[in-house]
């Protein structure tokens, strides 16, 4: 097992995580995993929502649901990205699938979770920074507040 950092970044072995591309794909972010490892259920949820891969999908879901292979396409994201994020907010219980034939759509299962993005984007704004966390904010991210 590699143990110095140079070591990984000499021969590109990563222990103990899954890579796709130079985007870490590990469990710490995922809701059951912050759980098992003794944090809070509201720690746990917003560690899960702390990933922008993840708050994209989310997005994207409160417009419809989706499949997999929409979410890439339209997302710019590798299979195996979106895979293992919706498998992540699936445990987090934010987002759950329905089967037809072959495919699987995938949607939202709490709509409070866009009140909750909202309120942060409110929380943001009105720290002075500028967010569009919720796509039906209409919030452009480039913009300043004033």
């Amino acid at each position: 097992m590699l143990r110095d950092p140079e070591d990984s970044i000499r021969t590109g072995v990563i222990p103990n995580r899954r890579y796709h591309r130079y985007m870490a794909m590990d469990d710490a972010g995922c809701v059951s995993a912050a759980i098992a490892s003794g944090a809070s259920p509201a720690v746990a949820l917003f560690r899960s929502l702390a990933d922008e891969t993840r708050l994209r999908i989310v997005a994207r879901l409160a417009a419809g649901e989706a499949r997999v292979v929409d979410l890439t396409g339209e997302l710019g994201l590798a299979q195996s990205t979106v895979s293992k994020h919706l498998a992540c907010l699936r445990g987090c219980g934010l987002v759950d699938y329905r089967a037809e034939g072959r495919q699987s759509f995938y949607a939202l299962t709490c709509p409070e979770l866009m009140d909750l993005l909202r309120a942060a984007e409110g929380v943001l704004a009105a720290t002075g920074v500028a967010a569009a966390l919720c796509p039906a904010s209409g919030t452009d991210p480039r913009a300043a507040v004033a």
